[in-house]
């Protein structure tokens, strides 16, 4: 077991899904660290980006730093604004978009750490 602290000298910068072009750069998790507990990213998202439905089996937590991120999940949608946060829980289906024109900059923490493979998304997200 490390004793003394890491530094992450900069992000690895990881590919995203959804309609536009997204930029996530992870500074902690399993691509940059090799962290598995969690994982910490900064997310950019350009307006109108819409991600695929997913359940996750992973927490995400994550606050939104500028603009609005929306989030759908099974009973209703929510508006997510910079200064807030919201907790998503394992196992509960959920898809994230930017429908401003501004899009949307915010910071995801996922416990146990993000993979592709544990988000489990939907197969066809063309539908809103």
């Amino acid at each position: 077991m490390k004793m003394n602290p890491t530094l992450i000298e900069k992000a690895a910068r990881v590919a995203a899904a959804g309609t536009k072009p997204k930029l996530i750069d992870e500074y902690i998790g399993r691509v940059n660290s090799e962290t598995e507990g969690l994982s910490v990213a900064h997310m950019r998202s350009p307006g109108g980006w819409i991600e695929p439905g997913q359940t996750p089996d992973f927490e995400e937590y994550t606050v939104v730093l500028k603009g609005v991120l929306r989030v759908e999940f099974k009973d209703g949608v929510m508006d997510v604004r910079a200064g807030q946060a919201v907790i998503a829980p394992s196992g509960a289906w959920v898809r994230y978009s930017t429908p401003e024109p501004e899009g949307a900059e915010y910071i995801a923490v996922c416990s146990p750490a993000f993979t592709l493979s544990a988000a489990h998304r939907d197969a066809d997200s063309s539908v809103l």
